[in-house]
């Protein structure tokens, strides 16, 4: 009787487990803002990638949980980066940046979730703190269904 009690912290996620984020930006400037707010929301293993092709191979080697992508870079756009991804198979969440207009964000948006990746939202570049963080709020409190699709593609 009262087994129930002890649910609070048994069950959660292990607290040695950060969360990995791989940051995809041709702005070295902005990937070291993107890096410094995220050590200030929590533990988090960061893998910053200024290049889409080595993005690609560090999204393989490091299977990270959450993908911030600029949609504007210089060897491959951000839809086909986030294709890519989708090709390989990447199962993480998405949260994509852009300094473009809201419906262009919209756009890729609902193109990468077409594509089946689970995405966050699309937000102006760049992001602010507070913003980022509202983001992240369903992952940081653990919920690991934060970035499942709602409906299905």
């Amino acid at each position: 009787m009262g087994n129930d009690s002890r649910m609070d912290q048994t069950d959660t996620r292990p607290a040695a487990a950060p969360m990995r984020v791989l940051l995809l930006d041709d702005d070295s400037f902005l990937l070291e803002l993107l890096h410094d707010m995220l050590d200030d929301m929590g533990d988090f293993t960061v893998f910053a990638e200024s290049d889409a092709r080595r993005a690609l191979a560090t999204l393989a080697a490091q299977h990270p949980d959450l993908l911030v992508c600029d949609l504007s870079l210089p060897d491959m756009d951000g839809i086909e980066f986030l294709q890519a991804a989708a090709r390989s198979g990447f199962a993480g969440c998405v949260m994509l940046l852009s300094g473009m207009d809201s419906g262009v964000r919209k756009a890729a948006e609902r193109l990468a979730r077409a594509h089946g990746l689970r995405v966050l939202g699309a937000f102006p570049k760049p992001i602010t703190r507070e913003a980022l963080r509202g983001a992240l709020a369903p992952l940081l409190a653990g919920q690991a269904s934060a970035c499942r699709s709602d409906d299905p593609v």
